[in-house]
């Protein structure tokens, strides 16, 4: 009876610490921006030092099909906080730009949209978000942060709300340089040829002309070209900035010891809740452009300044995964590491260095829905949980997180929407060995671009095309003329029928299928036609947060730590620093 009695206790006990170690855990979740799946050791990279992202490998599963839900910063992070598709939350363009350029923009993450950091929250979370964000900040005024990640379940906020450009980074270039010689420059010479030729007719007599219409023109004209040229020149004031909650601490934005900045606020953070479980979202700068890296790091990789920042990123990986260990929260805690989309190829410095990633085998990259613009690193550690040294190629999604953290803290998923990401649990632990994901949906901006089948029945994973975009030069690997490829127009080619690839034997997607090589060729089209129909009706009218409205500057969200006569400037971040070295 004693015996009986004791191993009862035993297996109570056991089932004790079970339950609790797969229940309400710390979720660390690292997010690296452009970062190519090539670049690190643990997916076959010999010659950039990445033994801390190496370790992550090592000591949990390490997938090798795992897709961002687009090819874009904007849509994927969106898809990634949700768990659905980003045309589902108006986050996907049916204009060119697929991404907010700035902060003054009055797009963003609906507040209708349910985040996994909001569910945590609820859950008695301690919620955090480190660096970028990239999905919006005001609505209507300079500091109604609707869009902010305090107005989407995160407690605390350092970092930048939209992203790193080479504008923010004096002596690195312009993004926007091209576009404006292209589409404004040419139109407004046009405009001012035309009013001059108008004012020289109407004052010889030819022609007459209504002096007060040509005035207002040229008056128009005229606070059009300031509004504009006093908006580029001190862009880097007006949207690259650094903040802390709602507060902006450094205006512009410092680069120096940056990444070191936003790992000392990781660590503070998990330091401040040892007691309680947290969410950690560090959403690392690097390795977008503009490319920074420390004194500590800068000139020691073999991959110039772009190795240089990888490895200082892993140097910060190796920070908080060394905390951990402090606090002995290993086993307490989830780890996820990724990127939000491929490499960007086209990234080359004004001096010809390659400030682009490496995506390995995968064609194309950032901005396209080849494999090197979607198939992005996706690592899972949790010692005890998760068996270790494991390699899974099941076609998984950025999209899974948000189900698969929302399960484990216990709280429950919305039943109001769809949720496109399925719980990675039972596949992570060996419960399963197929991914729930039979049909992945891979979109260009708003455009539905192509179309991932994984049959249940077989090994197979097809990946139809409805139209891929346009090379320049064309035996290139991508759009160099434009620095990023575009997703309707004359930037693309449309097929009809679709491209077929079958990613099992032909993962660098060198050779389509054609009737002749893939005798059930129509009837895998028909099945994907299908379940694209299936899709679109699961689809609902949202308000387009990607929209020109919605895109472009507005002055009056234009978020100013002084005011706009004093260019915007402040240095709260450095008088701190400064402080506490007095201080100390």
């Amino acid at each position: 009876m004693r015996l009986l009695l004791f191993l009862t206790v035993c297996q109570y006990a056991i089932n004790s610490i079970h339950t609790y170690s797969v229940s309400n855990p710390n979720v660390v979740l690292l997010m690296a921006d452009d970062l190519g799946i090539g670049d690190l050791g643990c997916y076959g990279n010999r010659t950039l030092r990445t033994p801390y992202i190496d370790r992550l490998a090592k000591e949990g599963v390490t997938l090798t099909q795992h897709i961002a839900a687009s090819p874009l910063c904007t849509p994927s992070r969106a898809a990634f906080l949700t768990g659905r598709y980003p045309i589902r939350s108006g986050m996907a363009a049916f204009s060119r730009v697929g991404v907010f350029l700035f902060s003054a923009s009055s797009g963003g993450l609906p507040s209708e949209e349910i985040t996994f950091s909001k569910l945590l929250k609820q859950r008695g979370y301690a919620t955090a978000l480190i660096g970028k964000w990239h999905l919006g900040m005001n609505c209507e005024s300079s500091n109604d942060f609707c869009h902010h990640p305090l107005s989407h379940g995160f407690d605390y906020f350092y970092g930048l709300t939209v992203t790193n450009l080479r504008d923010c980074k004096p002596g690195q270039g312009s993004v926007f340089l091209k576009g404006i010689q292209k589409y404004l420059v040419i139109p407004v010479q046009i405009l001012g040829v035309t009013l001059v030729s108008l004012a020289v007719v109407h004052y010889v007599g030819l022609l007459k002309v209504p002096f007060q219409a040509l005035g207002y023109c040229l008056l128009l004209t005229a606070i059009s070209l300031a509004v504009l040229i006093f908006f580029f020149y001190h862009f880097r004031h007006l949207n690259c900035f650094l903040m802390r909650d709602h507060q902006i601490i450094q205006q512009p934005l410092s680069y120096e010891n940056l990444t070191q900045r936003l790992t000392t606020e990781a660590v503070q953070f998990i330091g401040r809740n040892t007691d309680v479980p947290f969410l950690l979202v560090l959403s690392y700068l690097h390795v977008h452009t503009a490319l920074y890296a420390s004194n500590m790091f800068r000139g020691k990789s073999k991959h110039g300044l772009y190795g240089d920042a990888v490895e200082e990123m892993d140097w910060s990986v190796g920070q908080i995964l060394n905390v951990l260990e402090k606090y002995n929260l290993r086993n307490k805690t989830l780890i996820y590491f990724s990127s939000d989309q491929g490499a960007h190829i086209e990234e080359i410095s004004s001096s010809g260095e390659v400030h682009g990633g490496y995506n390995g085998i995968y064609k194309g990259g950032k901005s396209t829905n080849w494999e090197g613009g979607i198939r992005v690193p996706g690592l899972l550690r949790w010692p005890g949980v998760i068996p270790a040294g494991t390699y899974m190629d099941e076609p998984t999604s950025n999209m899974d997180i948000f189900p698969t953290i929302v399960k484990l803290a216990g709280a429950q998923l919305p039943y109001d929407r769809i949720i496109d990401g399925h719980d990675l649990m039972p596949l992570l632990q060996g419960k399963v060995t197929r991914s729930k994901h039979e049909f992945l949906f891979h979109y260009c901006n708003a455009y539905l671009n192509a179309v991932r089948w994984h049959p249940g029945n077989s090994e197979s994973v097809w990946k139809a095309f409805f139209f891929t975009p346009n090379f320049n030069p064309e035996d290139s690997n991508g759009c160099y003329d434009s620095h990023v490829c575009f997703c309707h127009g004359g930037f693309i080619t449309r097929h009809d029928p679709p491209l077929l690839f079958d990613l099992s034997r032909d993962p660098e997607e060198k050779v389509p299928l054609t009737p002749k090589t893939e005798r059930r060729f129509y009837e895998i089209l028909r099945v994907i036609q299908l379940a694209v129909a299936n899709h679109t009706r699961s689809l609902q009218a949202v308000p387009d947060q990607l929209s020109w409205d919605n895109l472009l500057w507005k002055p009056w969200l234009q978020p100013c730590c002084s005011s706009l006569f004093q260019s915007c400037y402040c240095d709260f971040e450095s008088e701190d620093s400064l402080l506490e070295v007095h201080s100390g």
